[in-house]
């Protein structure tokens, strides 16, 4: 590191930090979910509607999208897009402002997860899709929003994952894009301070979603890539759970949340962490056996060279 680096961190971490904006209550607030319509976003969009909120619930699933919003009312609004397509998002953005003339909070969470596969076996358009959608629809999300965001002195969540930390092996499209989000998001955070807003990061670890299920308990492979994690990183959530931390988030403008908190303590150690499992993982014959595995699946429709045993 660079004296001049060096130098500039210790002026910013000797001054007095500025005080961060009151708690925000979310009555007669505007808040945008994406990703509503099912699990997480479905959660948290019931939670605040019943704290007050008016919700505008975006998803590409307009159906199911539709049907949380009819367990709620007149403060419900329901937006079909994609998260990927950046006009159409812009469009979305647009439609809520339009109906509630503002809005407060946005909660980019609409996410996918690819099927196990390696880097060097994997389809691209895999790869592609995970980052359009995880990275890229991130920000066709909250982009469009932050005027709004900054004339309401509101706040934005970005969810990205414990994934963001994680090792990668087998599903590297969801960690890399988890590690973009939360980078985008701390940068939110700063940029967002100086103008008296709030951004945040929300890492979850395994929740219990659909999604979840169909990664780590329908496939066998991704069933074996969950058993590396020990107790009690393995440990699920429930949706309301990974909600009412996003909601308390939220309440505090946090600018991190973790559940469960079992994984704090990895995220806070990670540097040392990871270096050490690294080593470890590389040397594990288990994790060797799981290589070749998710490689002779894939291989039966993308041939590849065959690994030395």
């Amino acid at each position: 590191m660079s004296a001049g680096v060096v130098g500039l961190l210790r002026r910013v971490l000797s001054r007095p930090a500025q005080p961060v904006a009151d708690r925000l209550d979310v009555r007669d607030r505007v808040v945008v979910i994406t990703g509503a319509g099912t699990g997480i976003g479905r959660a948290l969009a019931e939670k605040l509607y019943a704290s007050g909120a008016s919700v505008a619930l975006i998803d590409i699933d307009e159906a199911a999208a539709a049907a949380v919003a009819r367990s709620m009312g007149e403060r419900a609004l329901v937006v079909r897009a994609n998260v990927s397509d950046r006009i159409g998002m812009r469009q979305a953005i647009s439609r809520v402002r339009e109906r509630f003339g503002r809005i407060d909070v946005v909660v980019a969470n609409a996410g996918v997860v690819p099927e196990p596969a390696t880097i060097r076996t994997m389809n691209p358009g895999d790869f592609d899709r995970v980052i359009g959608i995880n990275v890229t629809g991130v920000f066709n999300t909250v982009h469009p929003a932050l005027d709004d965001i900054v004339a309401a002195k509101g706040h934005v969540v970005v969810v990205s994952s414990a994934a963001a930390f994680a090792p990668g092996m087998g599903g590297s499209p969801y960690m890399v894009s988890k590690a973009a989000v939360e980078q985008f998001g701390r940068a939110l955070r700063v940029e967002l301070a100086a103008v008296g807003a709030t951004a945040g990061v929300a890492y979850f670890g395994v929740v219990d979603t659909a999604m979840t299920r169909g990664t780590l308990d329908e496939d066998e492979l991704g069933a074996d890539l969950g058993g590396l994690l020990p107790w009690p990183l393995n440990q699920r959530i429930t949706v309301r759970d990974a909600a009412d931390s996003l909601a308390e988030g939220i309440a505090r403008r946090a600018p991190r949340t973790v559940a469960p908190p079992q994984w704090e303590p990895y995220a806070l150690l990670r540097g040392v962490i990871n270096v050490v499992l690294d080593g470890r993982l590389v040397r594990d014959p288990r994790v060797h056996d799981l290589i070749h595995r998710i490689e002779q699946r894939r291989s039966a429709g993308h041939p590849v060279t065959p690994l030395p045993r």
